[in-house]
């Protein structure tokens, strides 16, 4: 119903072919605020309701071109909101209940009481009003249910149930179907910084985000927490790769709450796809993609991982096997998951600089993956990978206790302010020291300031007294910050900042770290 009875815009139509019968209804209701059309016959009654919406329709049982529950059909089949009064001179107890259960809201004896009319029009227009304020209800109601609250994407339920019916269509109609799930790296530390009242606006933003970046076509759902999926119907596995990686990129240049605390995040997603890991069903679908978002977490999260074919094979042995040998497999991986938890936290903590120097944020990841390669080339054992990967990332971490006008200052540092900026080394240390499994990375972090000709700090090591993995850590540290701005300048070009390390080798630098950084970059495309 368009407009309310209250606020008058209703239309009538009246069919019936009694001419002196229509003028009367006509001066009548028109007096009472309606708008009035009349139809001498069903065909041409036919003919309006296919072009206009009647909120009611006052019809005779007999009319020249047939009977008026012929009509009484057409009218429901137009619009089922659409209410009908039937009036005749040739009254039956078998006419009036045929009437009713075809829909007729109500049937009255010729010659007619307009009172009685009026009454029932108001009575019909009322009826329909609620009936269709109880149909919004009803869909508002449903529409909730498939709603996740928070976000206001669709919840788990909705993703079962279209997940589902997109797998039987891409199987039915042999089309691509691919679905990627994301997970918000170091979530549960933004939490604990800043509460949940403030990660649930956060979350709302990040689904915001998500909505306006996907297709049209594409589905985001949240999955659970600070995981959501998106469902890519007609999507091949290297098209939602593409998607993935143009998206997390993306995601690590957009600043979220650009007025407020200016939060970046970083994600992880698993990507899974039709045919390839097709398993039967929606949640091995998603289980697949559990795997595949594990994947990704593993290697340090912000990345985007896909799972091979025999990966999802060994999805359905596990399902079927159940022995000793799994269970030593799920503890390993339960005591795994609880460090890649906390070691998110740290992650996250560290990533809190950002908002003291924008400068040191992506600053030790870059320096990570320029120690990653420097660490490849020298062969060195795994164990040894993981912990200078995590030193590269934590290296400036004690930066949390420096005063934001000395970390920012862009003029030239006095001697008291440089002594300050020197003690980052040590806190970043103590914030470690704690965590047992992080402990190898401790010396890493105290000691990459120091210099190979014995003039850095805190401690003033000298050539081969300091941590190897801190030698590797200093010169990768020292080169991001060259070419990157800074408070107090612009940064360097690369070329220039490879010969301001080259010279440094033998002094600054351990001369064959620097070889091996020099042939890395050399490697590298400009």
């Amino acid at each position: 119903m368009q407009r309310s009875i209250e606020t008058g815009g209703i239309n009538i139509l009246i069919a019936e072919d009694n001419t002196r019968m229509v003028e009367t209804l006509n001066d009548i209701l028109l007096e009472e605020g309606y708008t009035i059309e009349s139809a001498p016959t069903i065909a041409f009654a036919k003919e309006r309701l296919k072009e206009k919406f009647f909120n009611l329709v006052l019809l005779d049982l007999k009319l020249p071109d047939g009977s008026g529950l012929e009509l009484l059909k057409e009218i429901k089949k137009a619009n089922p909101e659409s209410m009908a009064i039937i009036f005749t001179g040739y009254a039956s107890l078998e006419s009036s209940i045929t009437a009713l259960n075809e829909g007729a809201f109500a049937y009255l004896q010729k010659p007619l009481n307009i009172d009685e009319v009026k009454i029932l029009i108001i009575k019909a227009l009322k009826m329909q009003e609620l009936s269709i304020e109880n149909k919004e209800l009803v869909n508002r109601l449903k529409d909730l249910s498939l709603k996740d609250i928070h976000t206001e994407l669709y919840n788990y339920k909705y993703l079962m149930e279209r997940l589902s019916s997109e797998l039987a269509r891409a199987r039915r109609q042999v089309l691509a179907l691919s679905l990627a799930m994301i997970d918000i790296d170091y979530f549960n530390s933004i939490n604990e910084l800043y509460g949940h009242k403030y990660g649930d606006v956060l979350l709302k933003e990040f689904a915001r985000y998500l909505m306006k970046y996907v297709r049209g076509t594409d589905i985001v759902t949240r999955y659970s927490g600070e995981e959501f999926i998106i469902i890519m119907p007609d999507s091949d596995k290297d098209g939602a790769v593409k998607f993935a990686e143009r998206l997390s990129e993306d995601i690590k240049k957009h600043v979220f709450d650009p007025e407020g605390k200016r939060v970046k995040l970083k994600i992880s997603i698993g990507i899974v796809s039709f045919p390839q890991d097709d398993i039967g069903t929606e949640y091995g679908f998603i289980n697949l993609a559990s795997k595949a978002l594990l994947n990704a977490k593993e290697s340090g999260g912000g990345a985007v991982a896909v799972l091979k074919t025999e990966a999802a094979e060994s999805v359905i042995r596990e399902g079927i096997q159940e022995n000793t040998e799994k269970l030593k497999e799920k503890l390993f991986e339960m005591e795994k998951d609880a460090k890649q938890i906390f070691l998110e936290s740290i992650y996250a903590f560290a990533k809190t600089i950002e908002a003291k120097d924008n400068y040191t944020s992506e600053h030790g990841e870059d320096t990570a993956l320029f120690v990653t390669e420097v660490g490849k080339r020298l062969n060195l054992f795994d164990k040894d990978m993981e912990s200078l990967k995590h030193a590269a990332v934590l290296h400036d971490l004690g930066k949390i206790g420096i005063p934001d006008d000395i970390l920012n200052k862009k003029g030239k540092l006095t001697d008291q302010e440089y002594e300050i900026i020197k003690k980052h080394p040590q806190i970043g240390a103590e914030i470690i020291r704690p965590i047992h499994f992080l402990k190898d990375i401790i010396p890493i972090i105290l000691y990459h300031h120091e210099r190979f000709d014995g003039l850095g700090y805190p401690a003033g090591l000298k050539g081969e007294e300091i941590p190897f993995s801190a030698r590797i850590v200093a010169v990768a540290d020292v080169y991001q910050a060259l070419i990157s701005d800074r408070p107090y300048r612009k940064a360097y070009t690369k070329e220039n900042a490879l010969e301001i390390i080259q010279r440094g080798a033998g002094t600054q630098f351990d001369p064959k770290i620097v070889e091996t950084f020099m042939l890395v970059m050399g490697s590298k495309k400009a």
